[in-house]
């Protein structure tokens, strides 16, 4: 799931009758709705969305949100601008076509500029192009040019920063500090998730309980 404000938010399950099922609640959670599917386009074979991070489904601002697919031919991210009403998909350069592949996490600084990330969970399986980046919303994506060397299932901007980033994953963490055109491995430890605070701290966590705790600052 993800909010907008303290009030207004989404939640999201895989495909139901051949289309993605958006919730949306304006109380705070309290309660919530399912949105008319007219304006969500069909889903591929196969699609669906990653639970790995919970980054599957981010929001920017008022009323931009985004959805990450894999499992399908390509991997995809969906755009709505207007709180899950109706959505845009466009394909993306991160590989897809199995159930195991496709798009994990993304994250967004403003409501133009994101990152997403993923490639192929299973362990002895390799991941190329596993970041691409976009700056117009979402309408078309470009592959990292020196992505992270595996799979990579969360993202996270750092705060106070317009180009540092860290990606996470079962085979270590990276940086980025050119927006996710370049990446760099800075802590091999497994994680799944990664978040960021205002005050410049990063949590990630990972299987049997890990936590960890960054205090990079940019």
């Amino acid at each position: 799931m993800t909010f907008f404000d303290r009030r207004h938010g989404l939640a999201m399950s895989d495909p139901v009758d051949g289309r993605f099922r958006i919730l949306s609640t304006r109380d705070g959670g309290r309660s919530w709705k399912v949105l008319p599917a007219d304006g969500m386009p069909a889903a591929l074979p196969g699609e669906a969305g990653f639970a790995a991070s919970g980054q599957c489904l981010v929001s920017a601002g008022p009323k931009d949100v985004w959805l990450a697919t894999g499992g399908g031919a390509t991997g995809r991210v969906l755009h709505s601008a207007d709180r899950g009403l109706t959505w845009t998909a466009t394909e993306t350069t991160i590989p897809a076509g199995e159930g195991a592949k496709g798009v994990f996490g993304l994250a967004f600084r403003d409501r133009r500029h994101g990152i997403a990330v993923g490639g192929d969970y299973r362990t002895d399986q390799p991941s190329p192009r596993a970041a691409a980046v976009t700056g117009d919303a979402g309408r078309a994506w470009t592959a990292s040019t020196a992505p992270p060397p595996a799979y990579r299932s969360g993202v996270a901007w750092l705060p106070h920063s317009r180009s540092a980033a860290l990606a996470v994953g079962p085979t270590g963490t990276d940086l980025t500090t050119d927006g996710g055109r370049t990446w760099r491995t800075v802590d091999t430890g497994s994680y799944d998730t990664v978040d960021c605070t205002p005050d410049g701290a990063c949590w990630a966590s990972g299987e049997k309980g890990r936590i960890a705790r960054s205090g990079v600052r940019f």
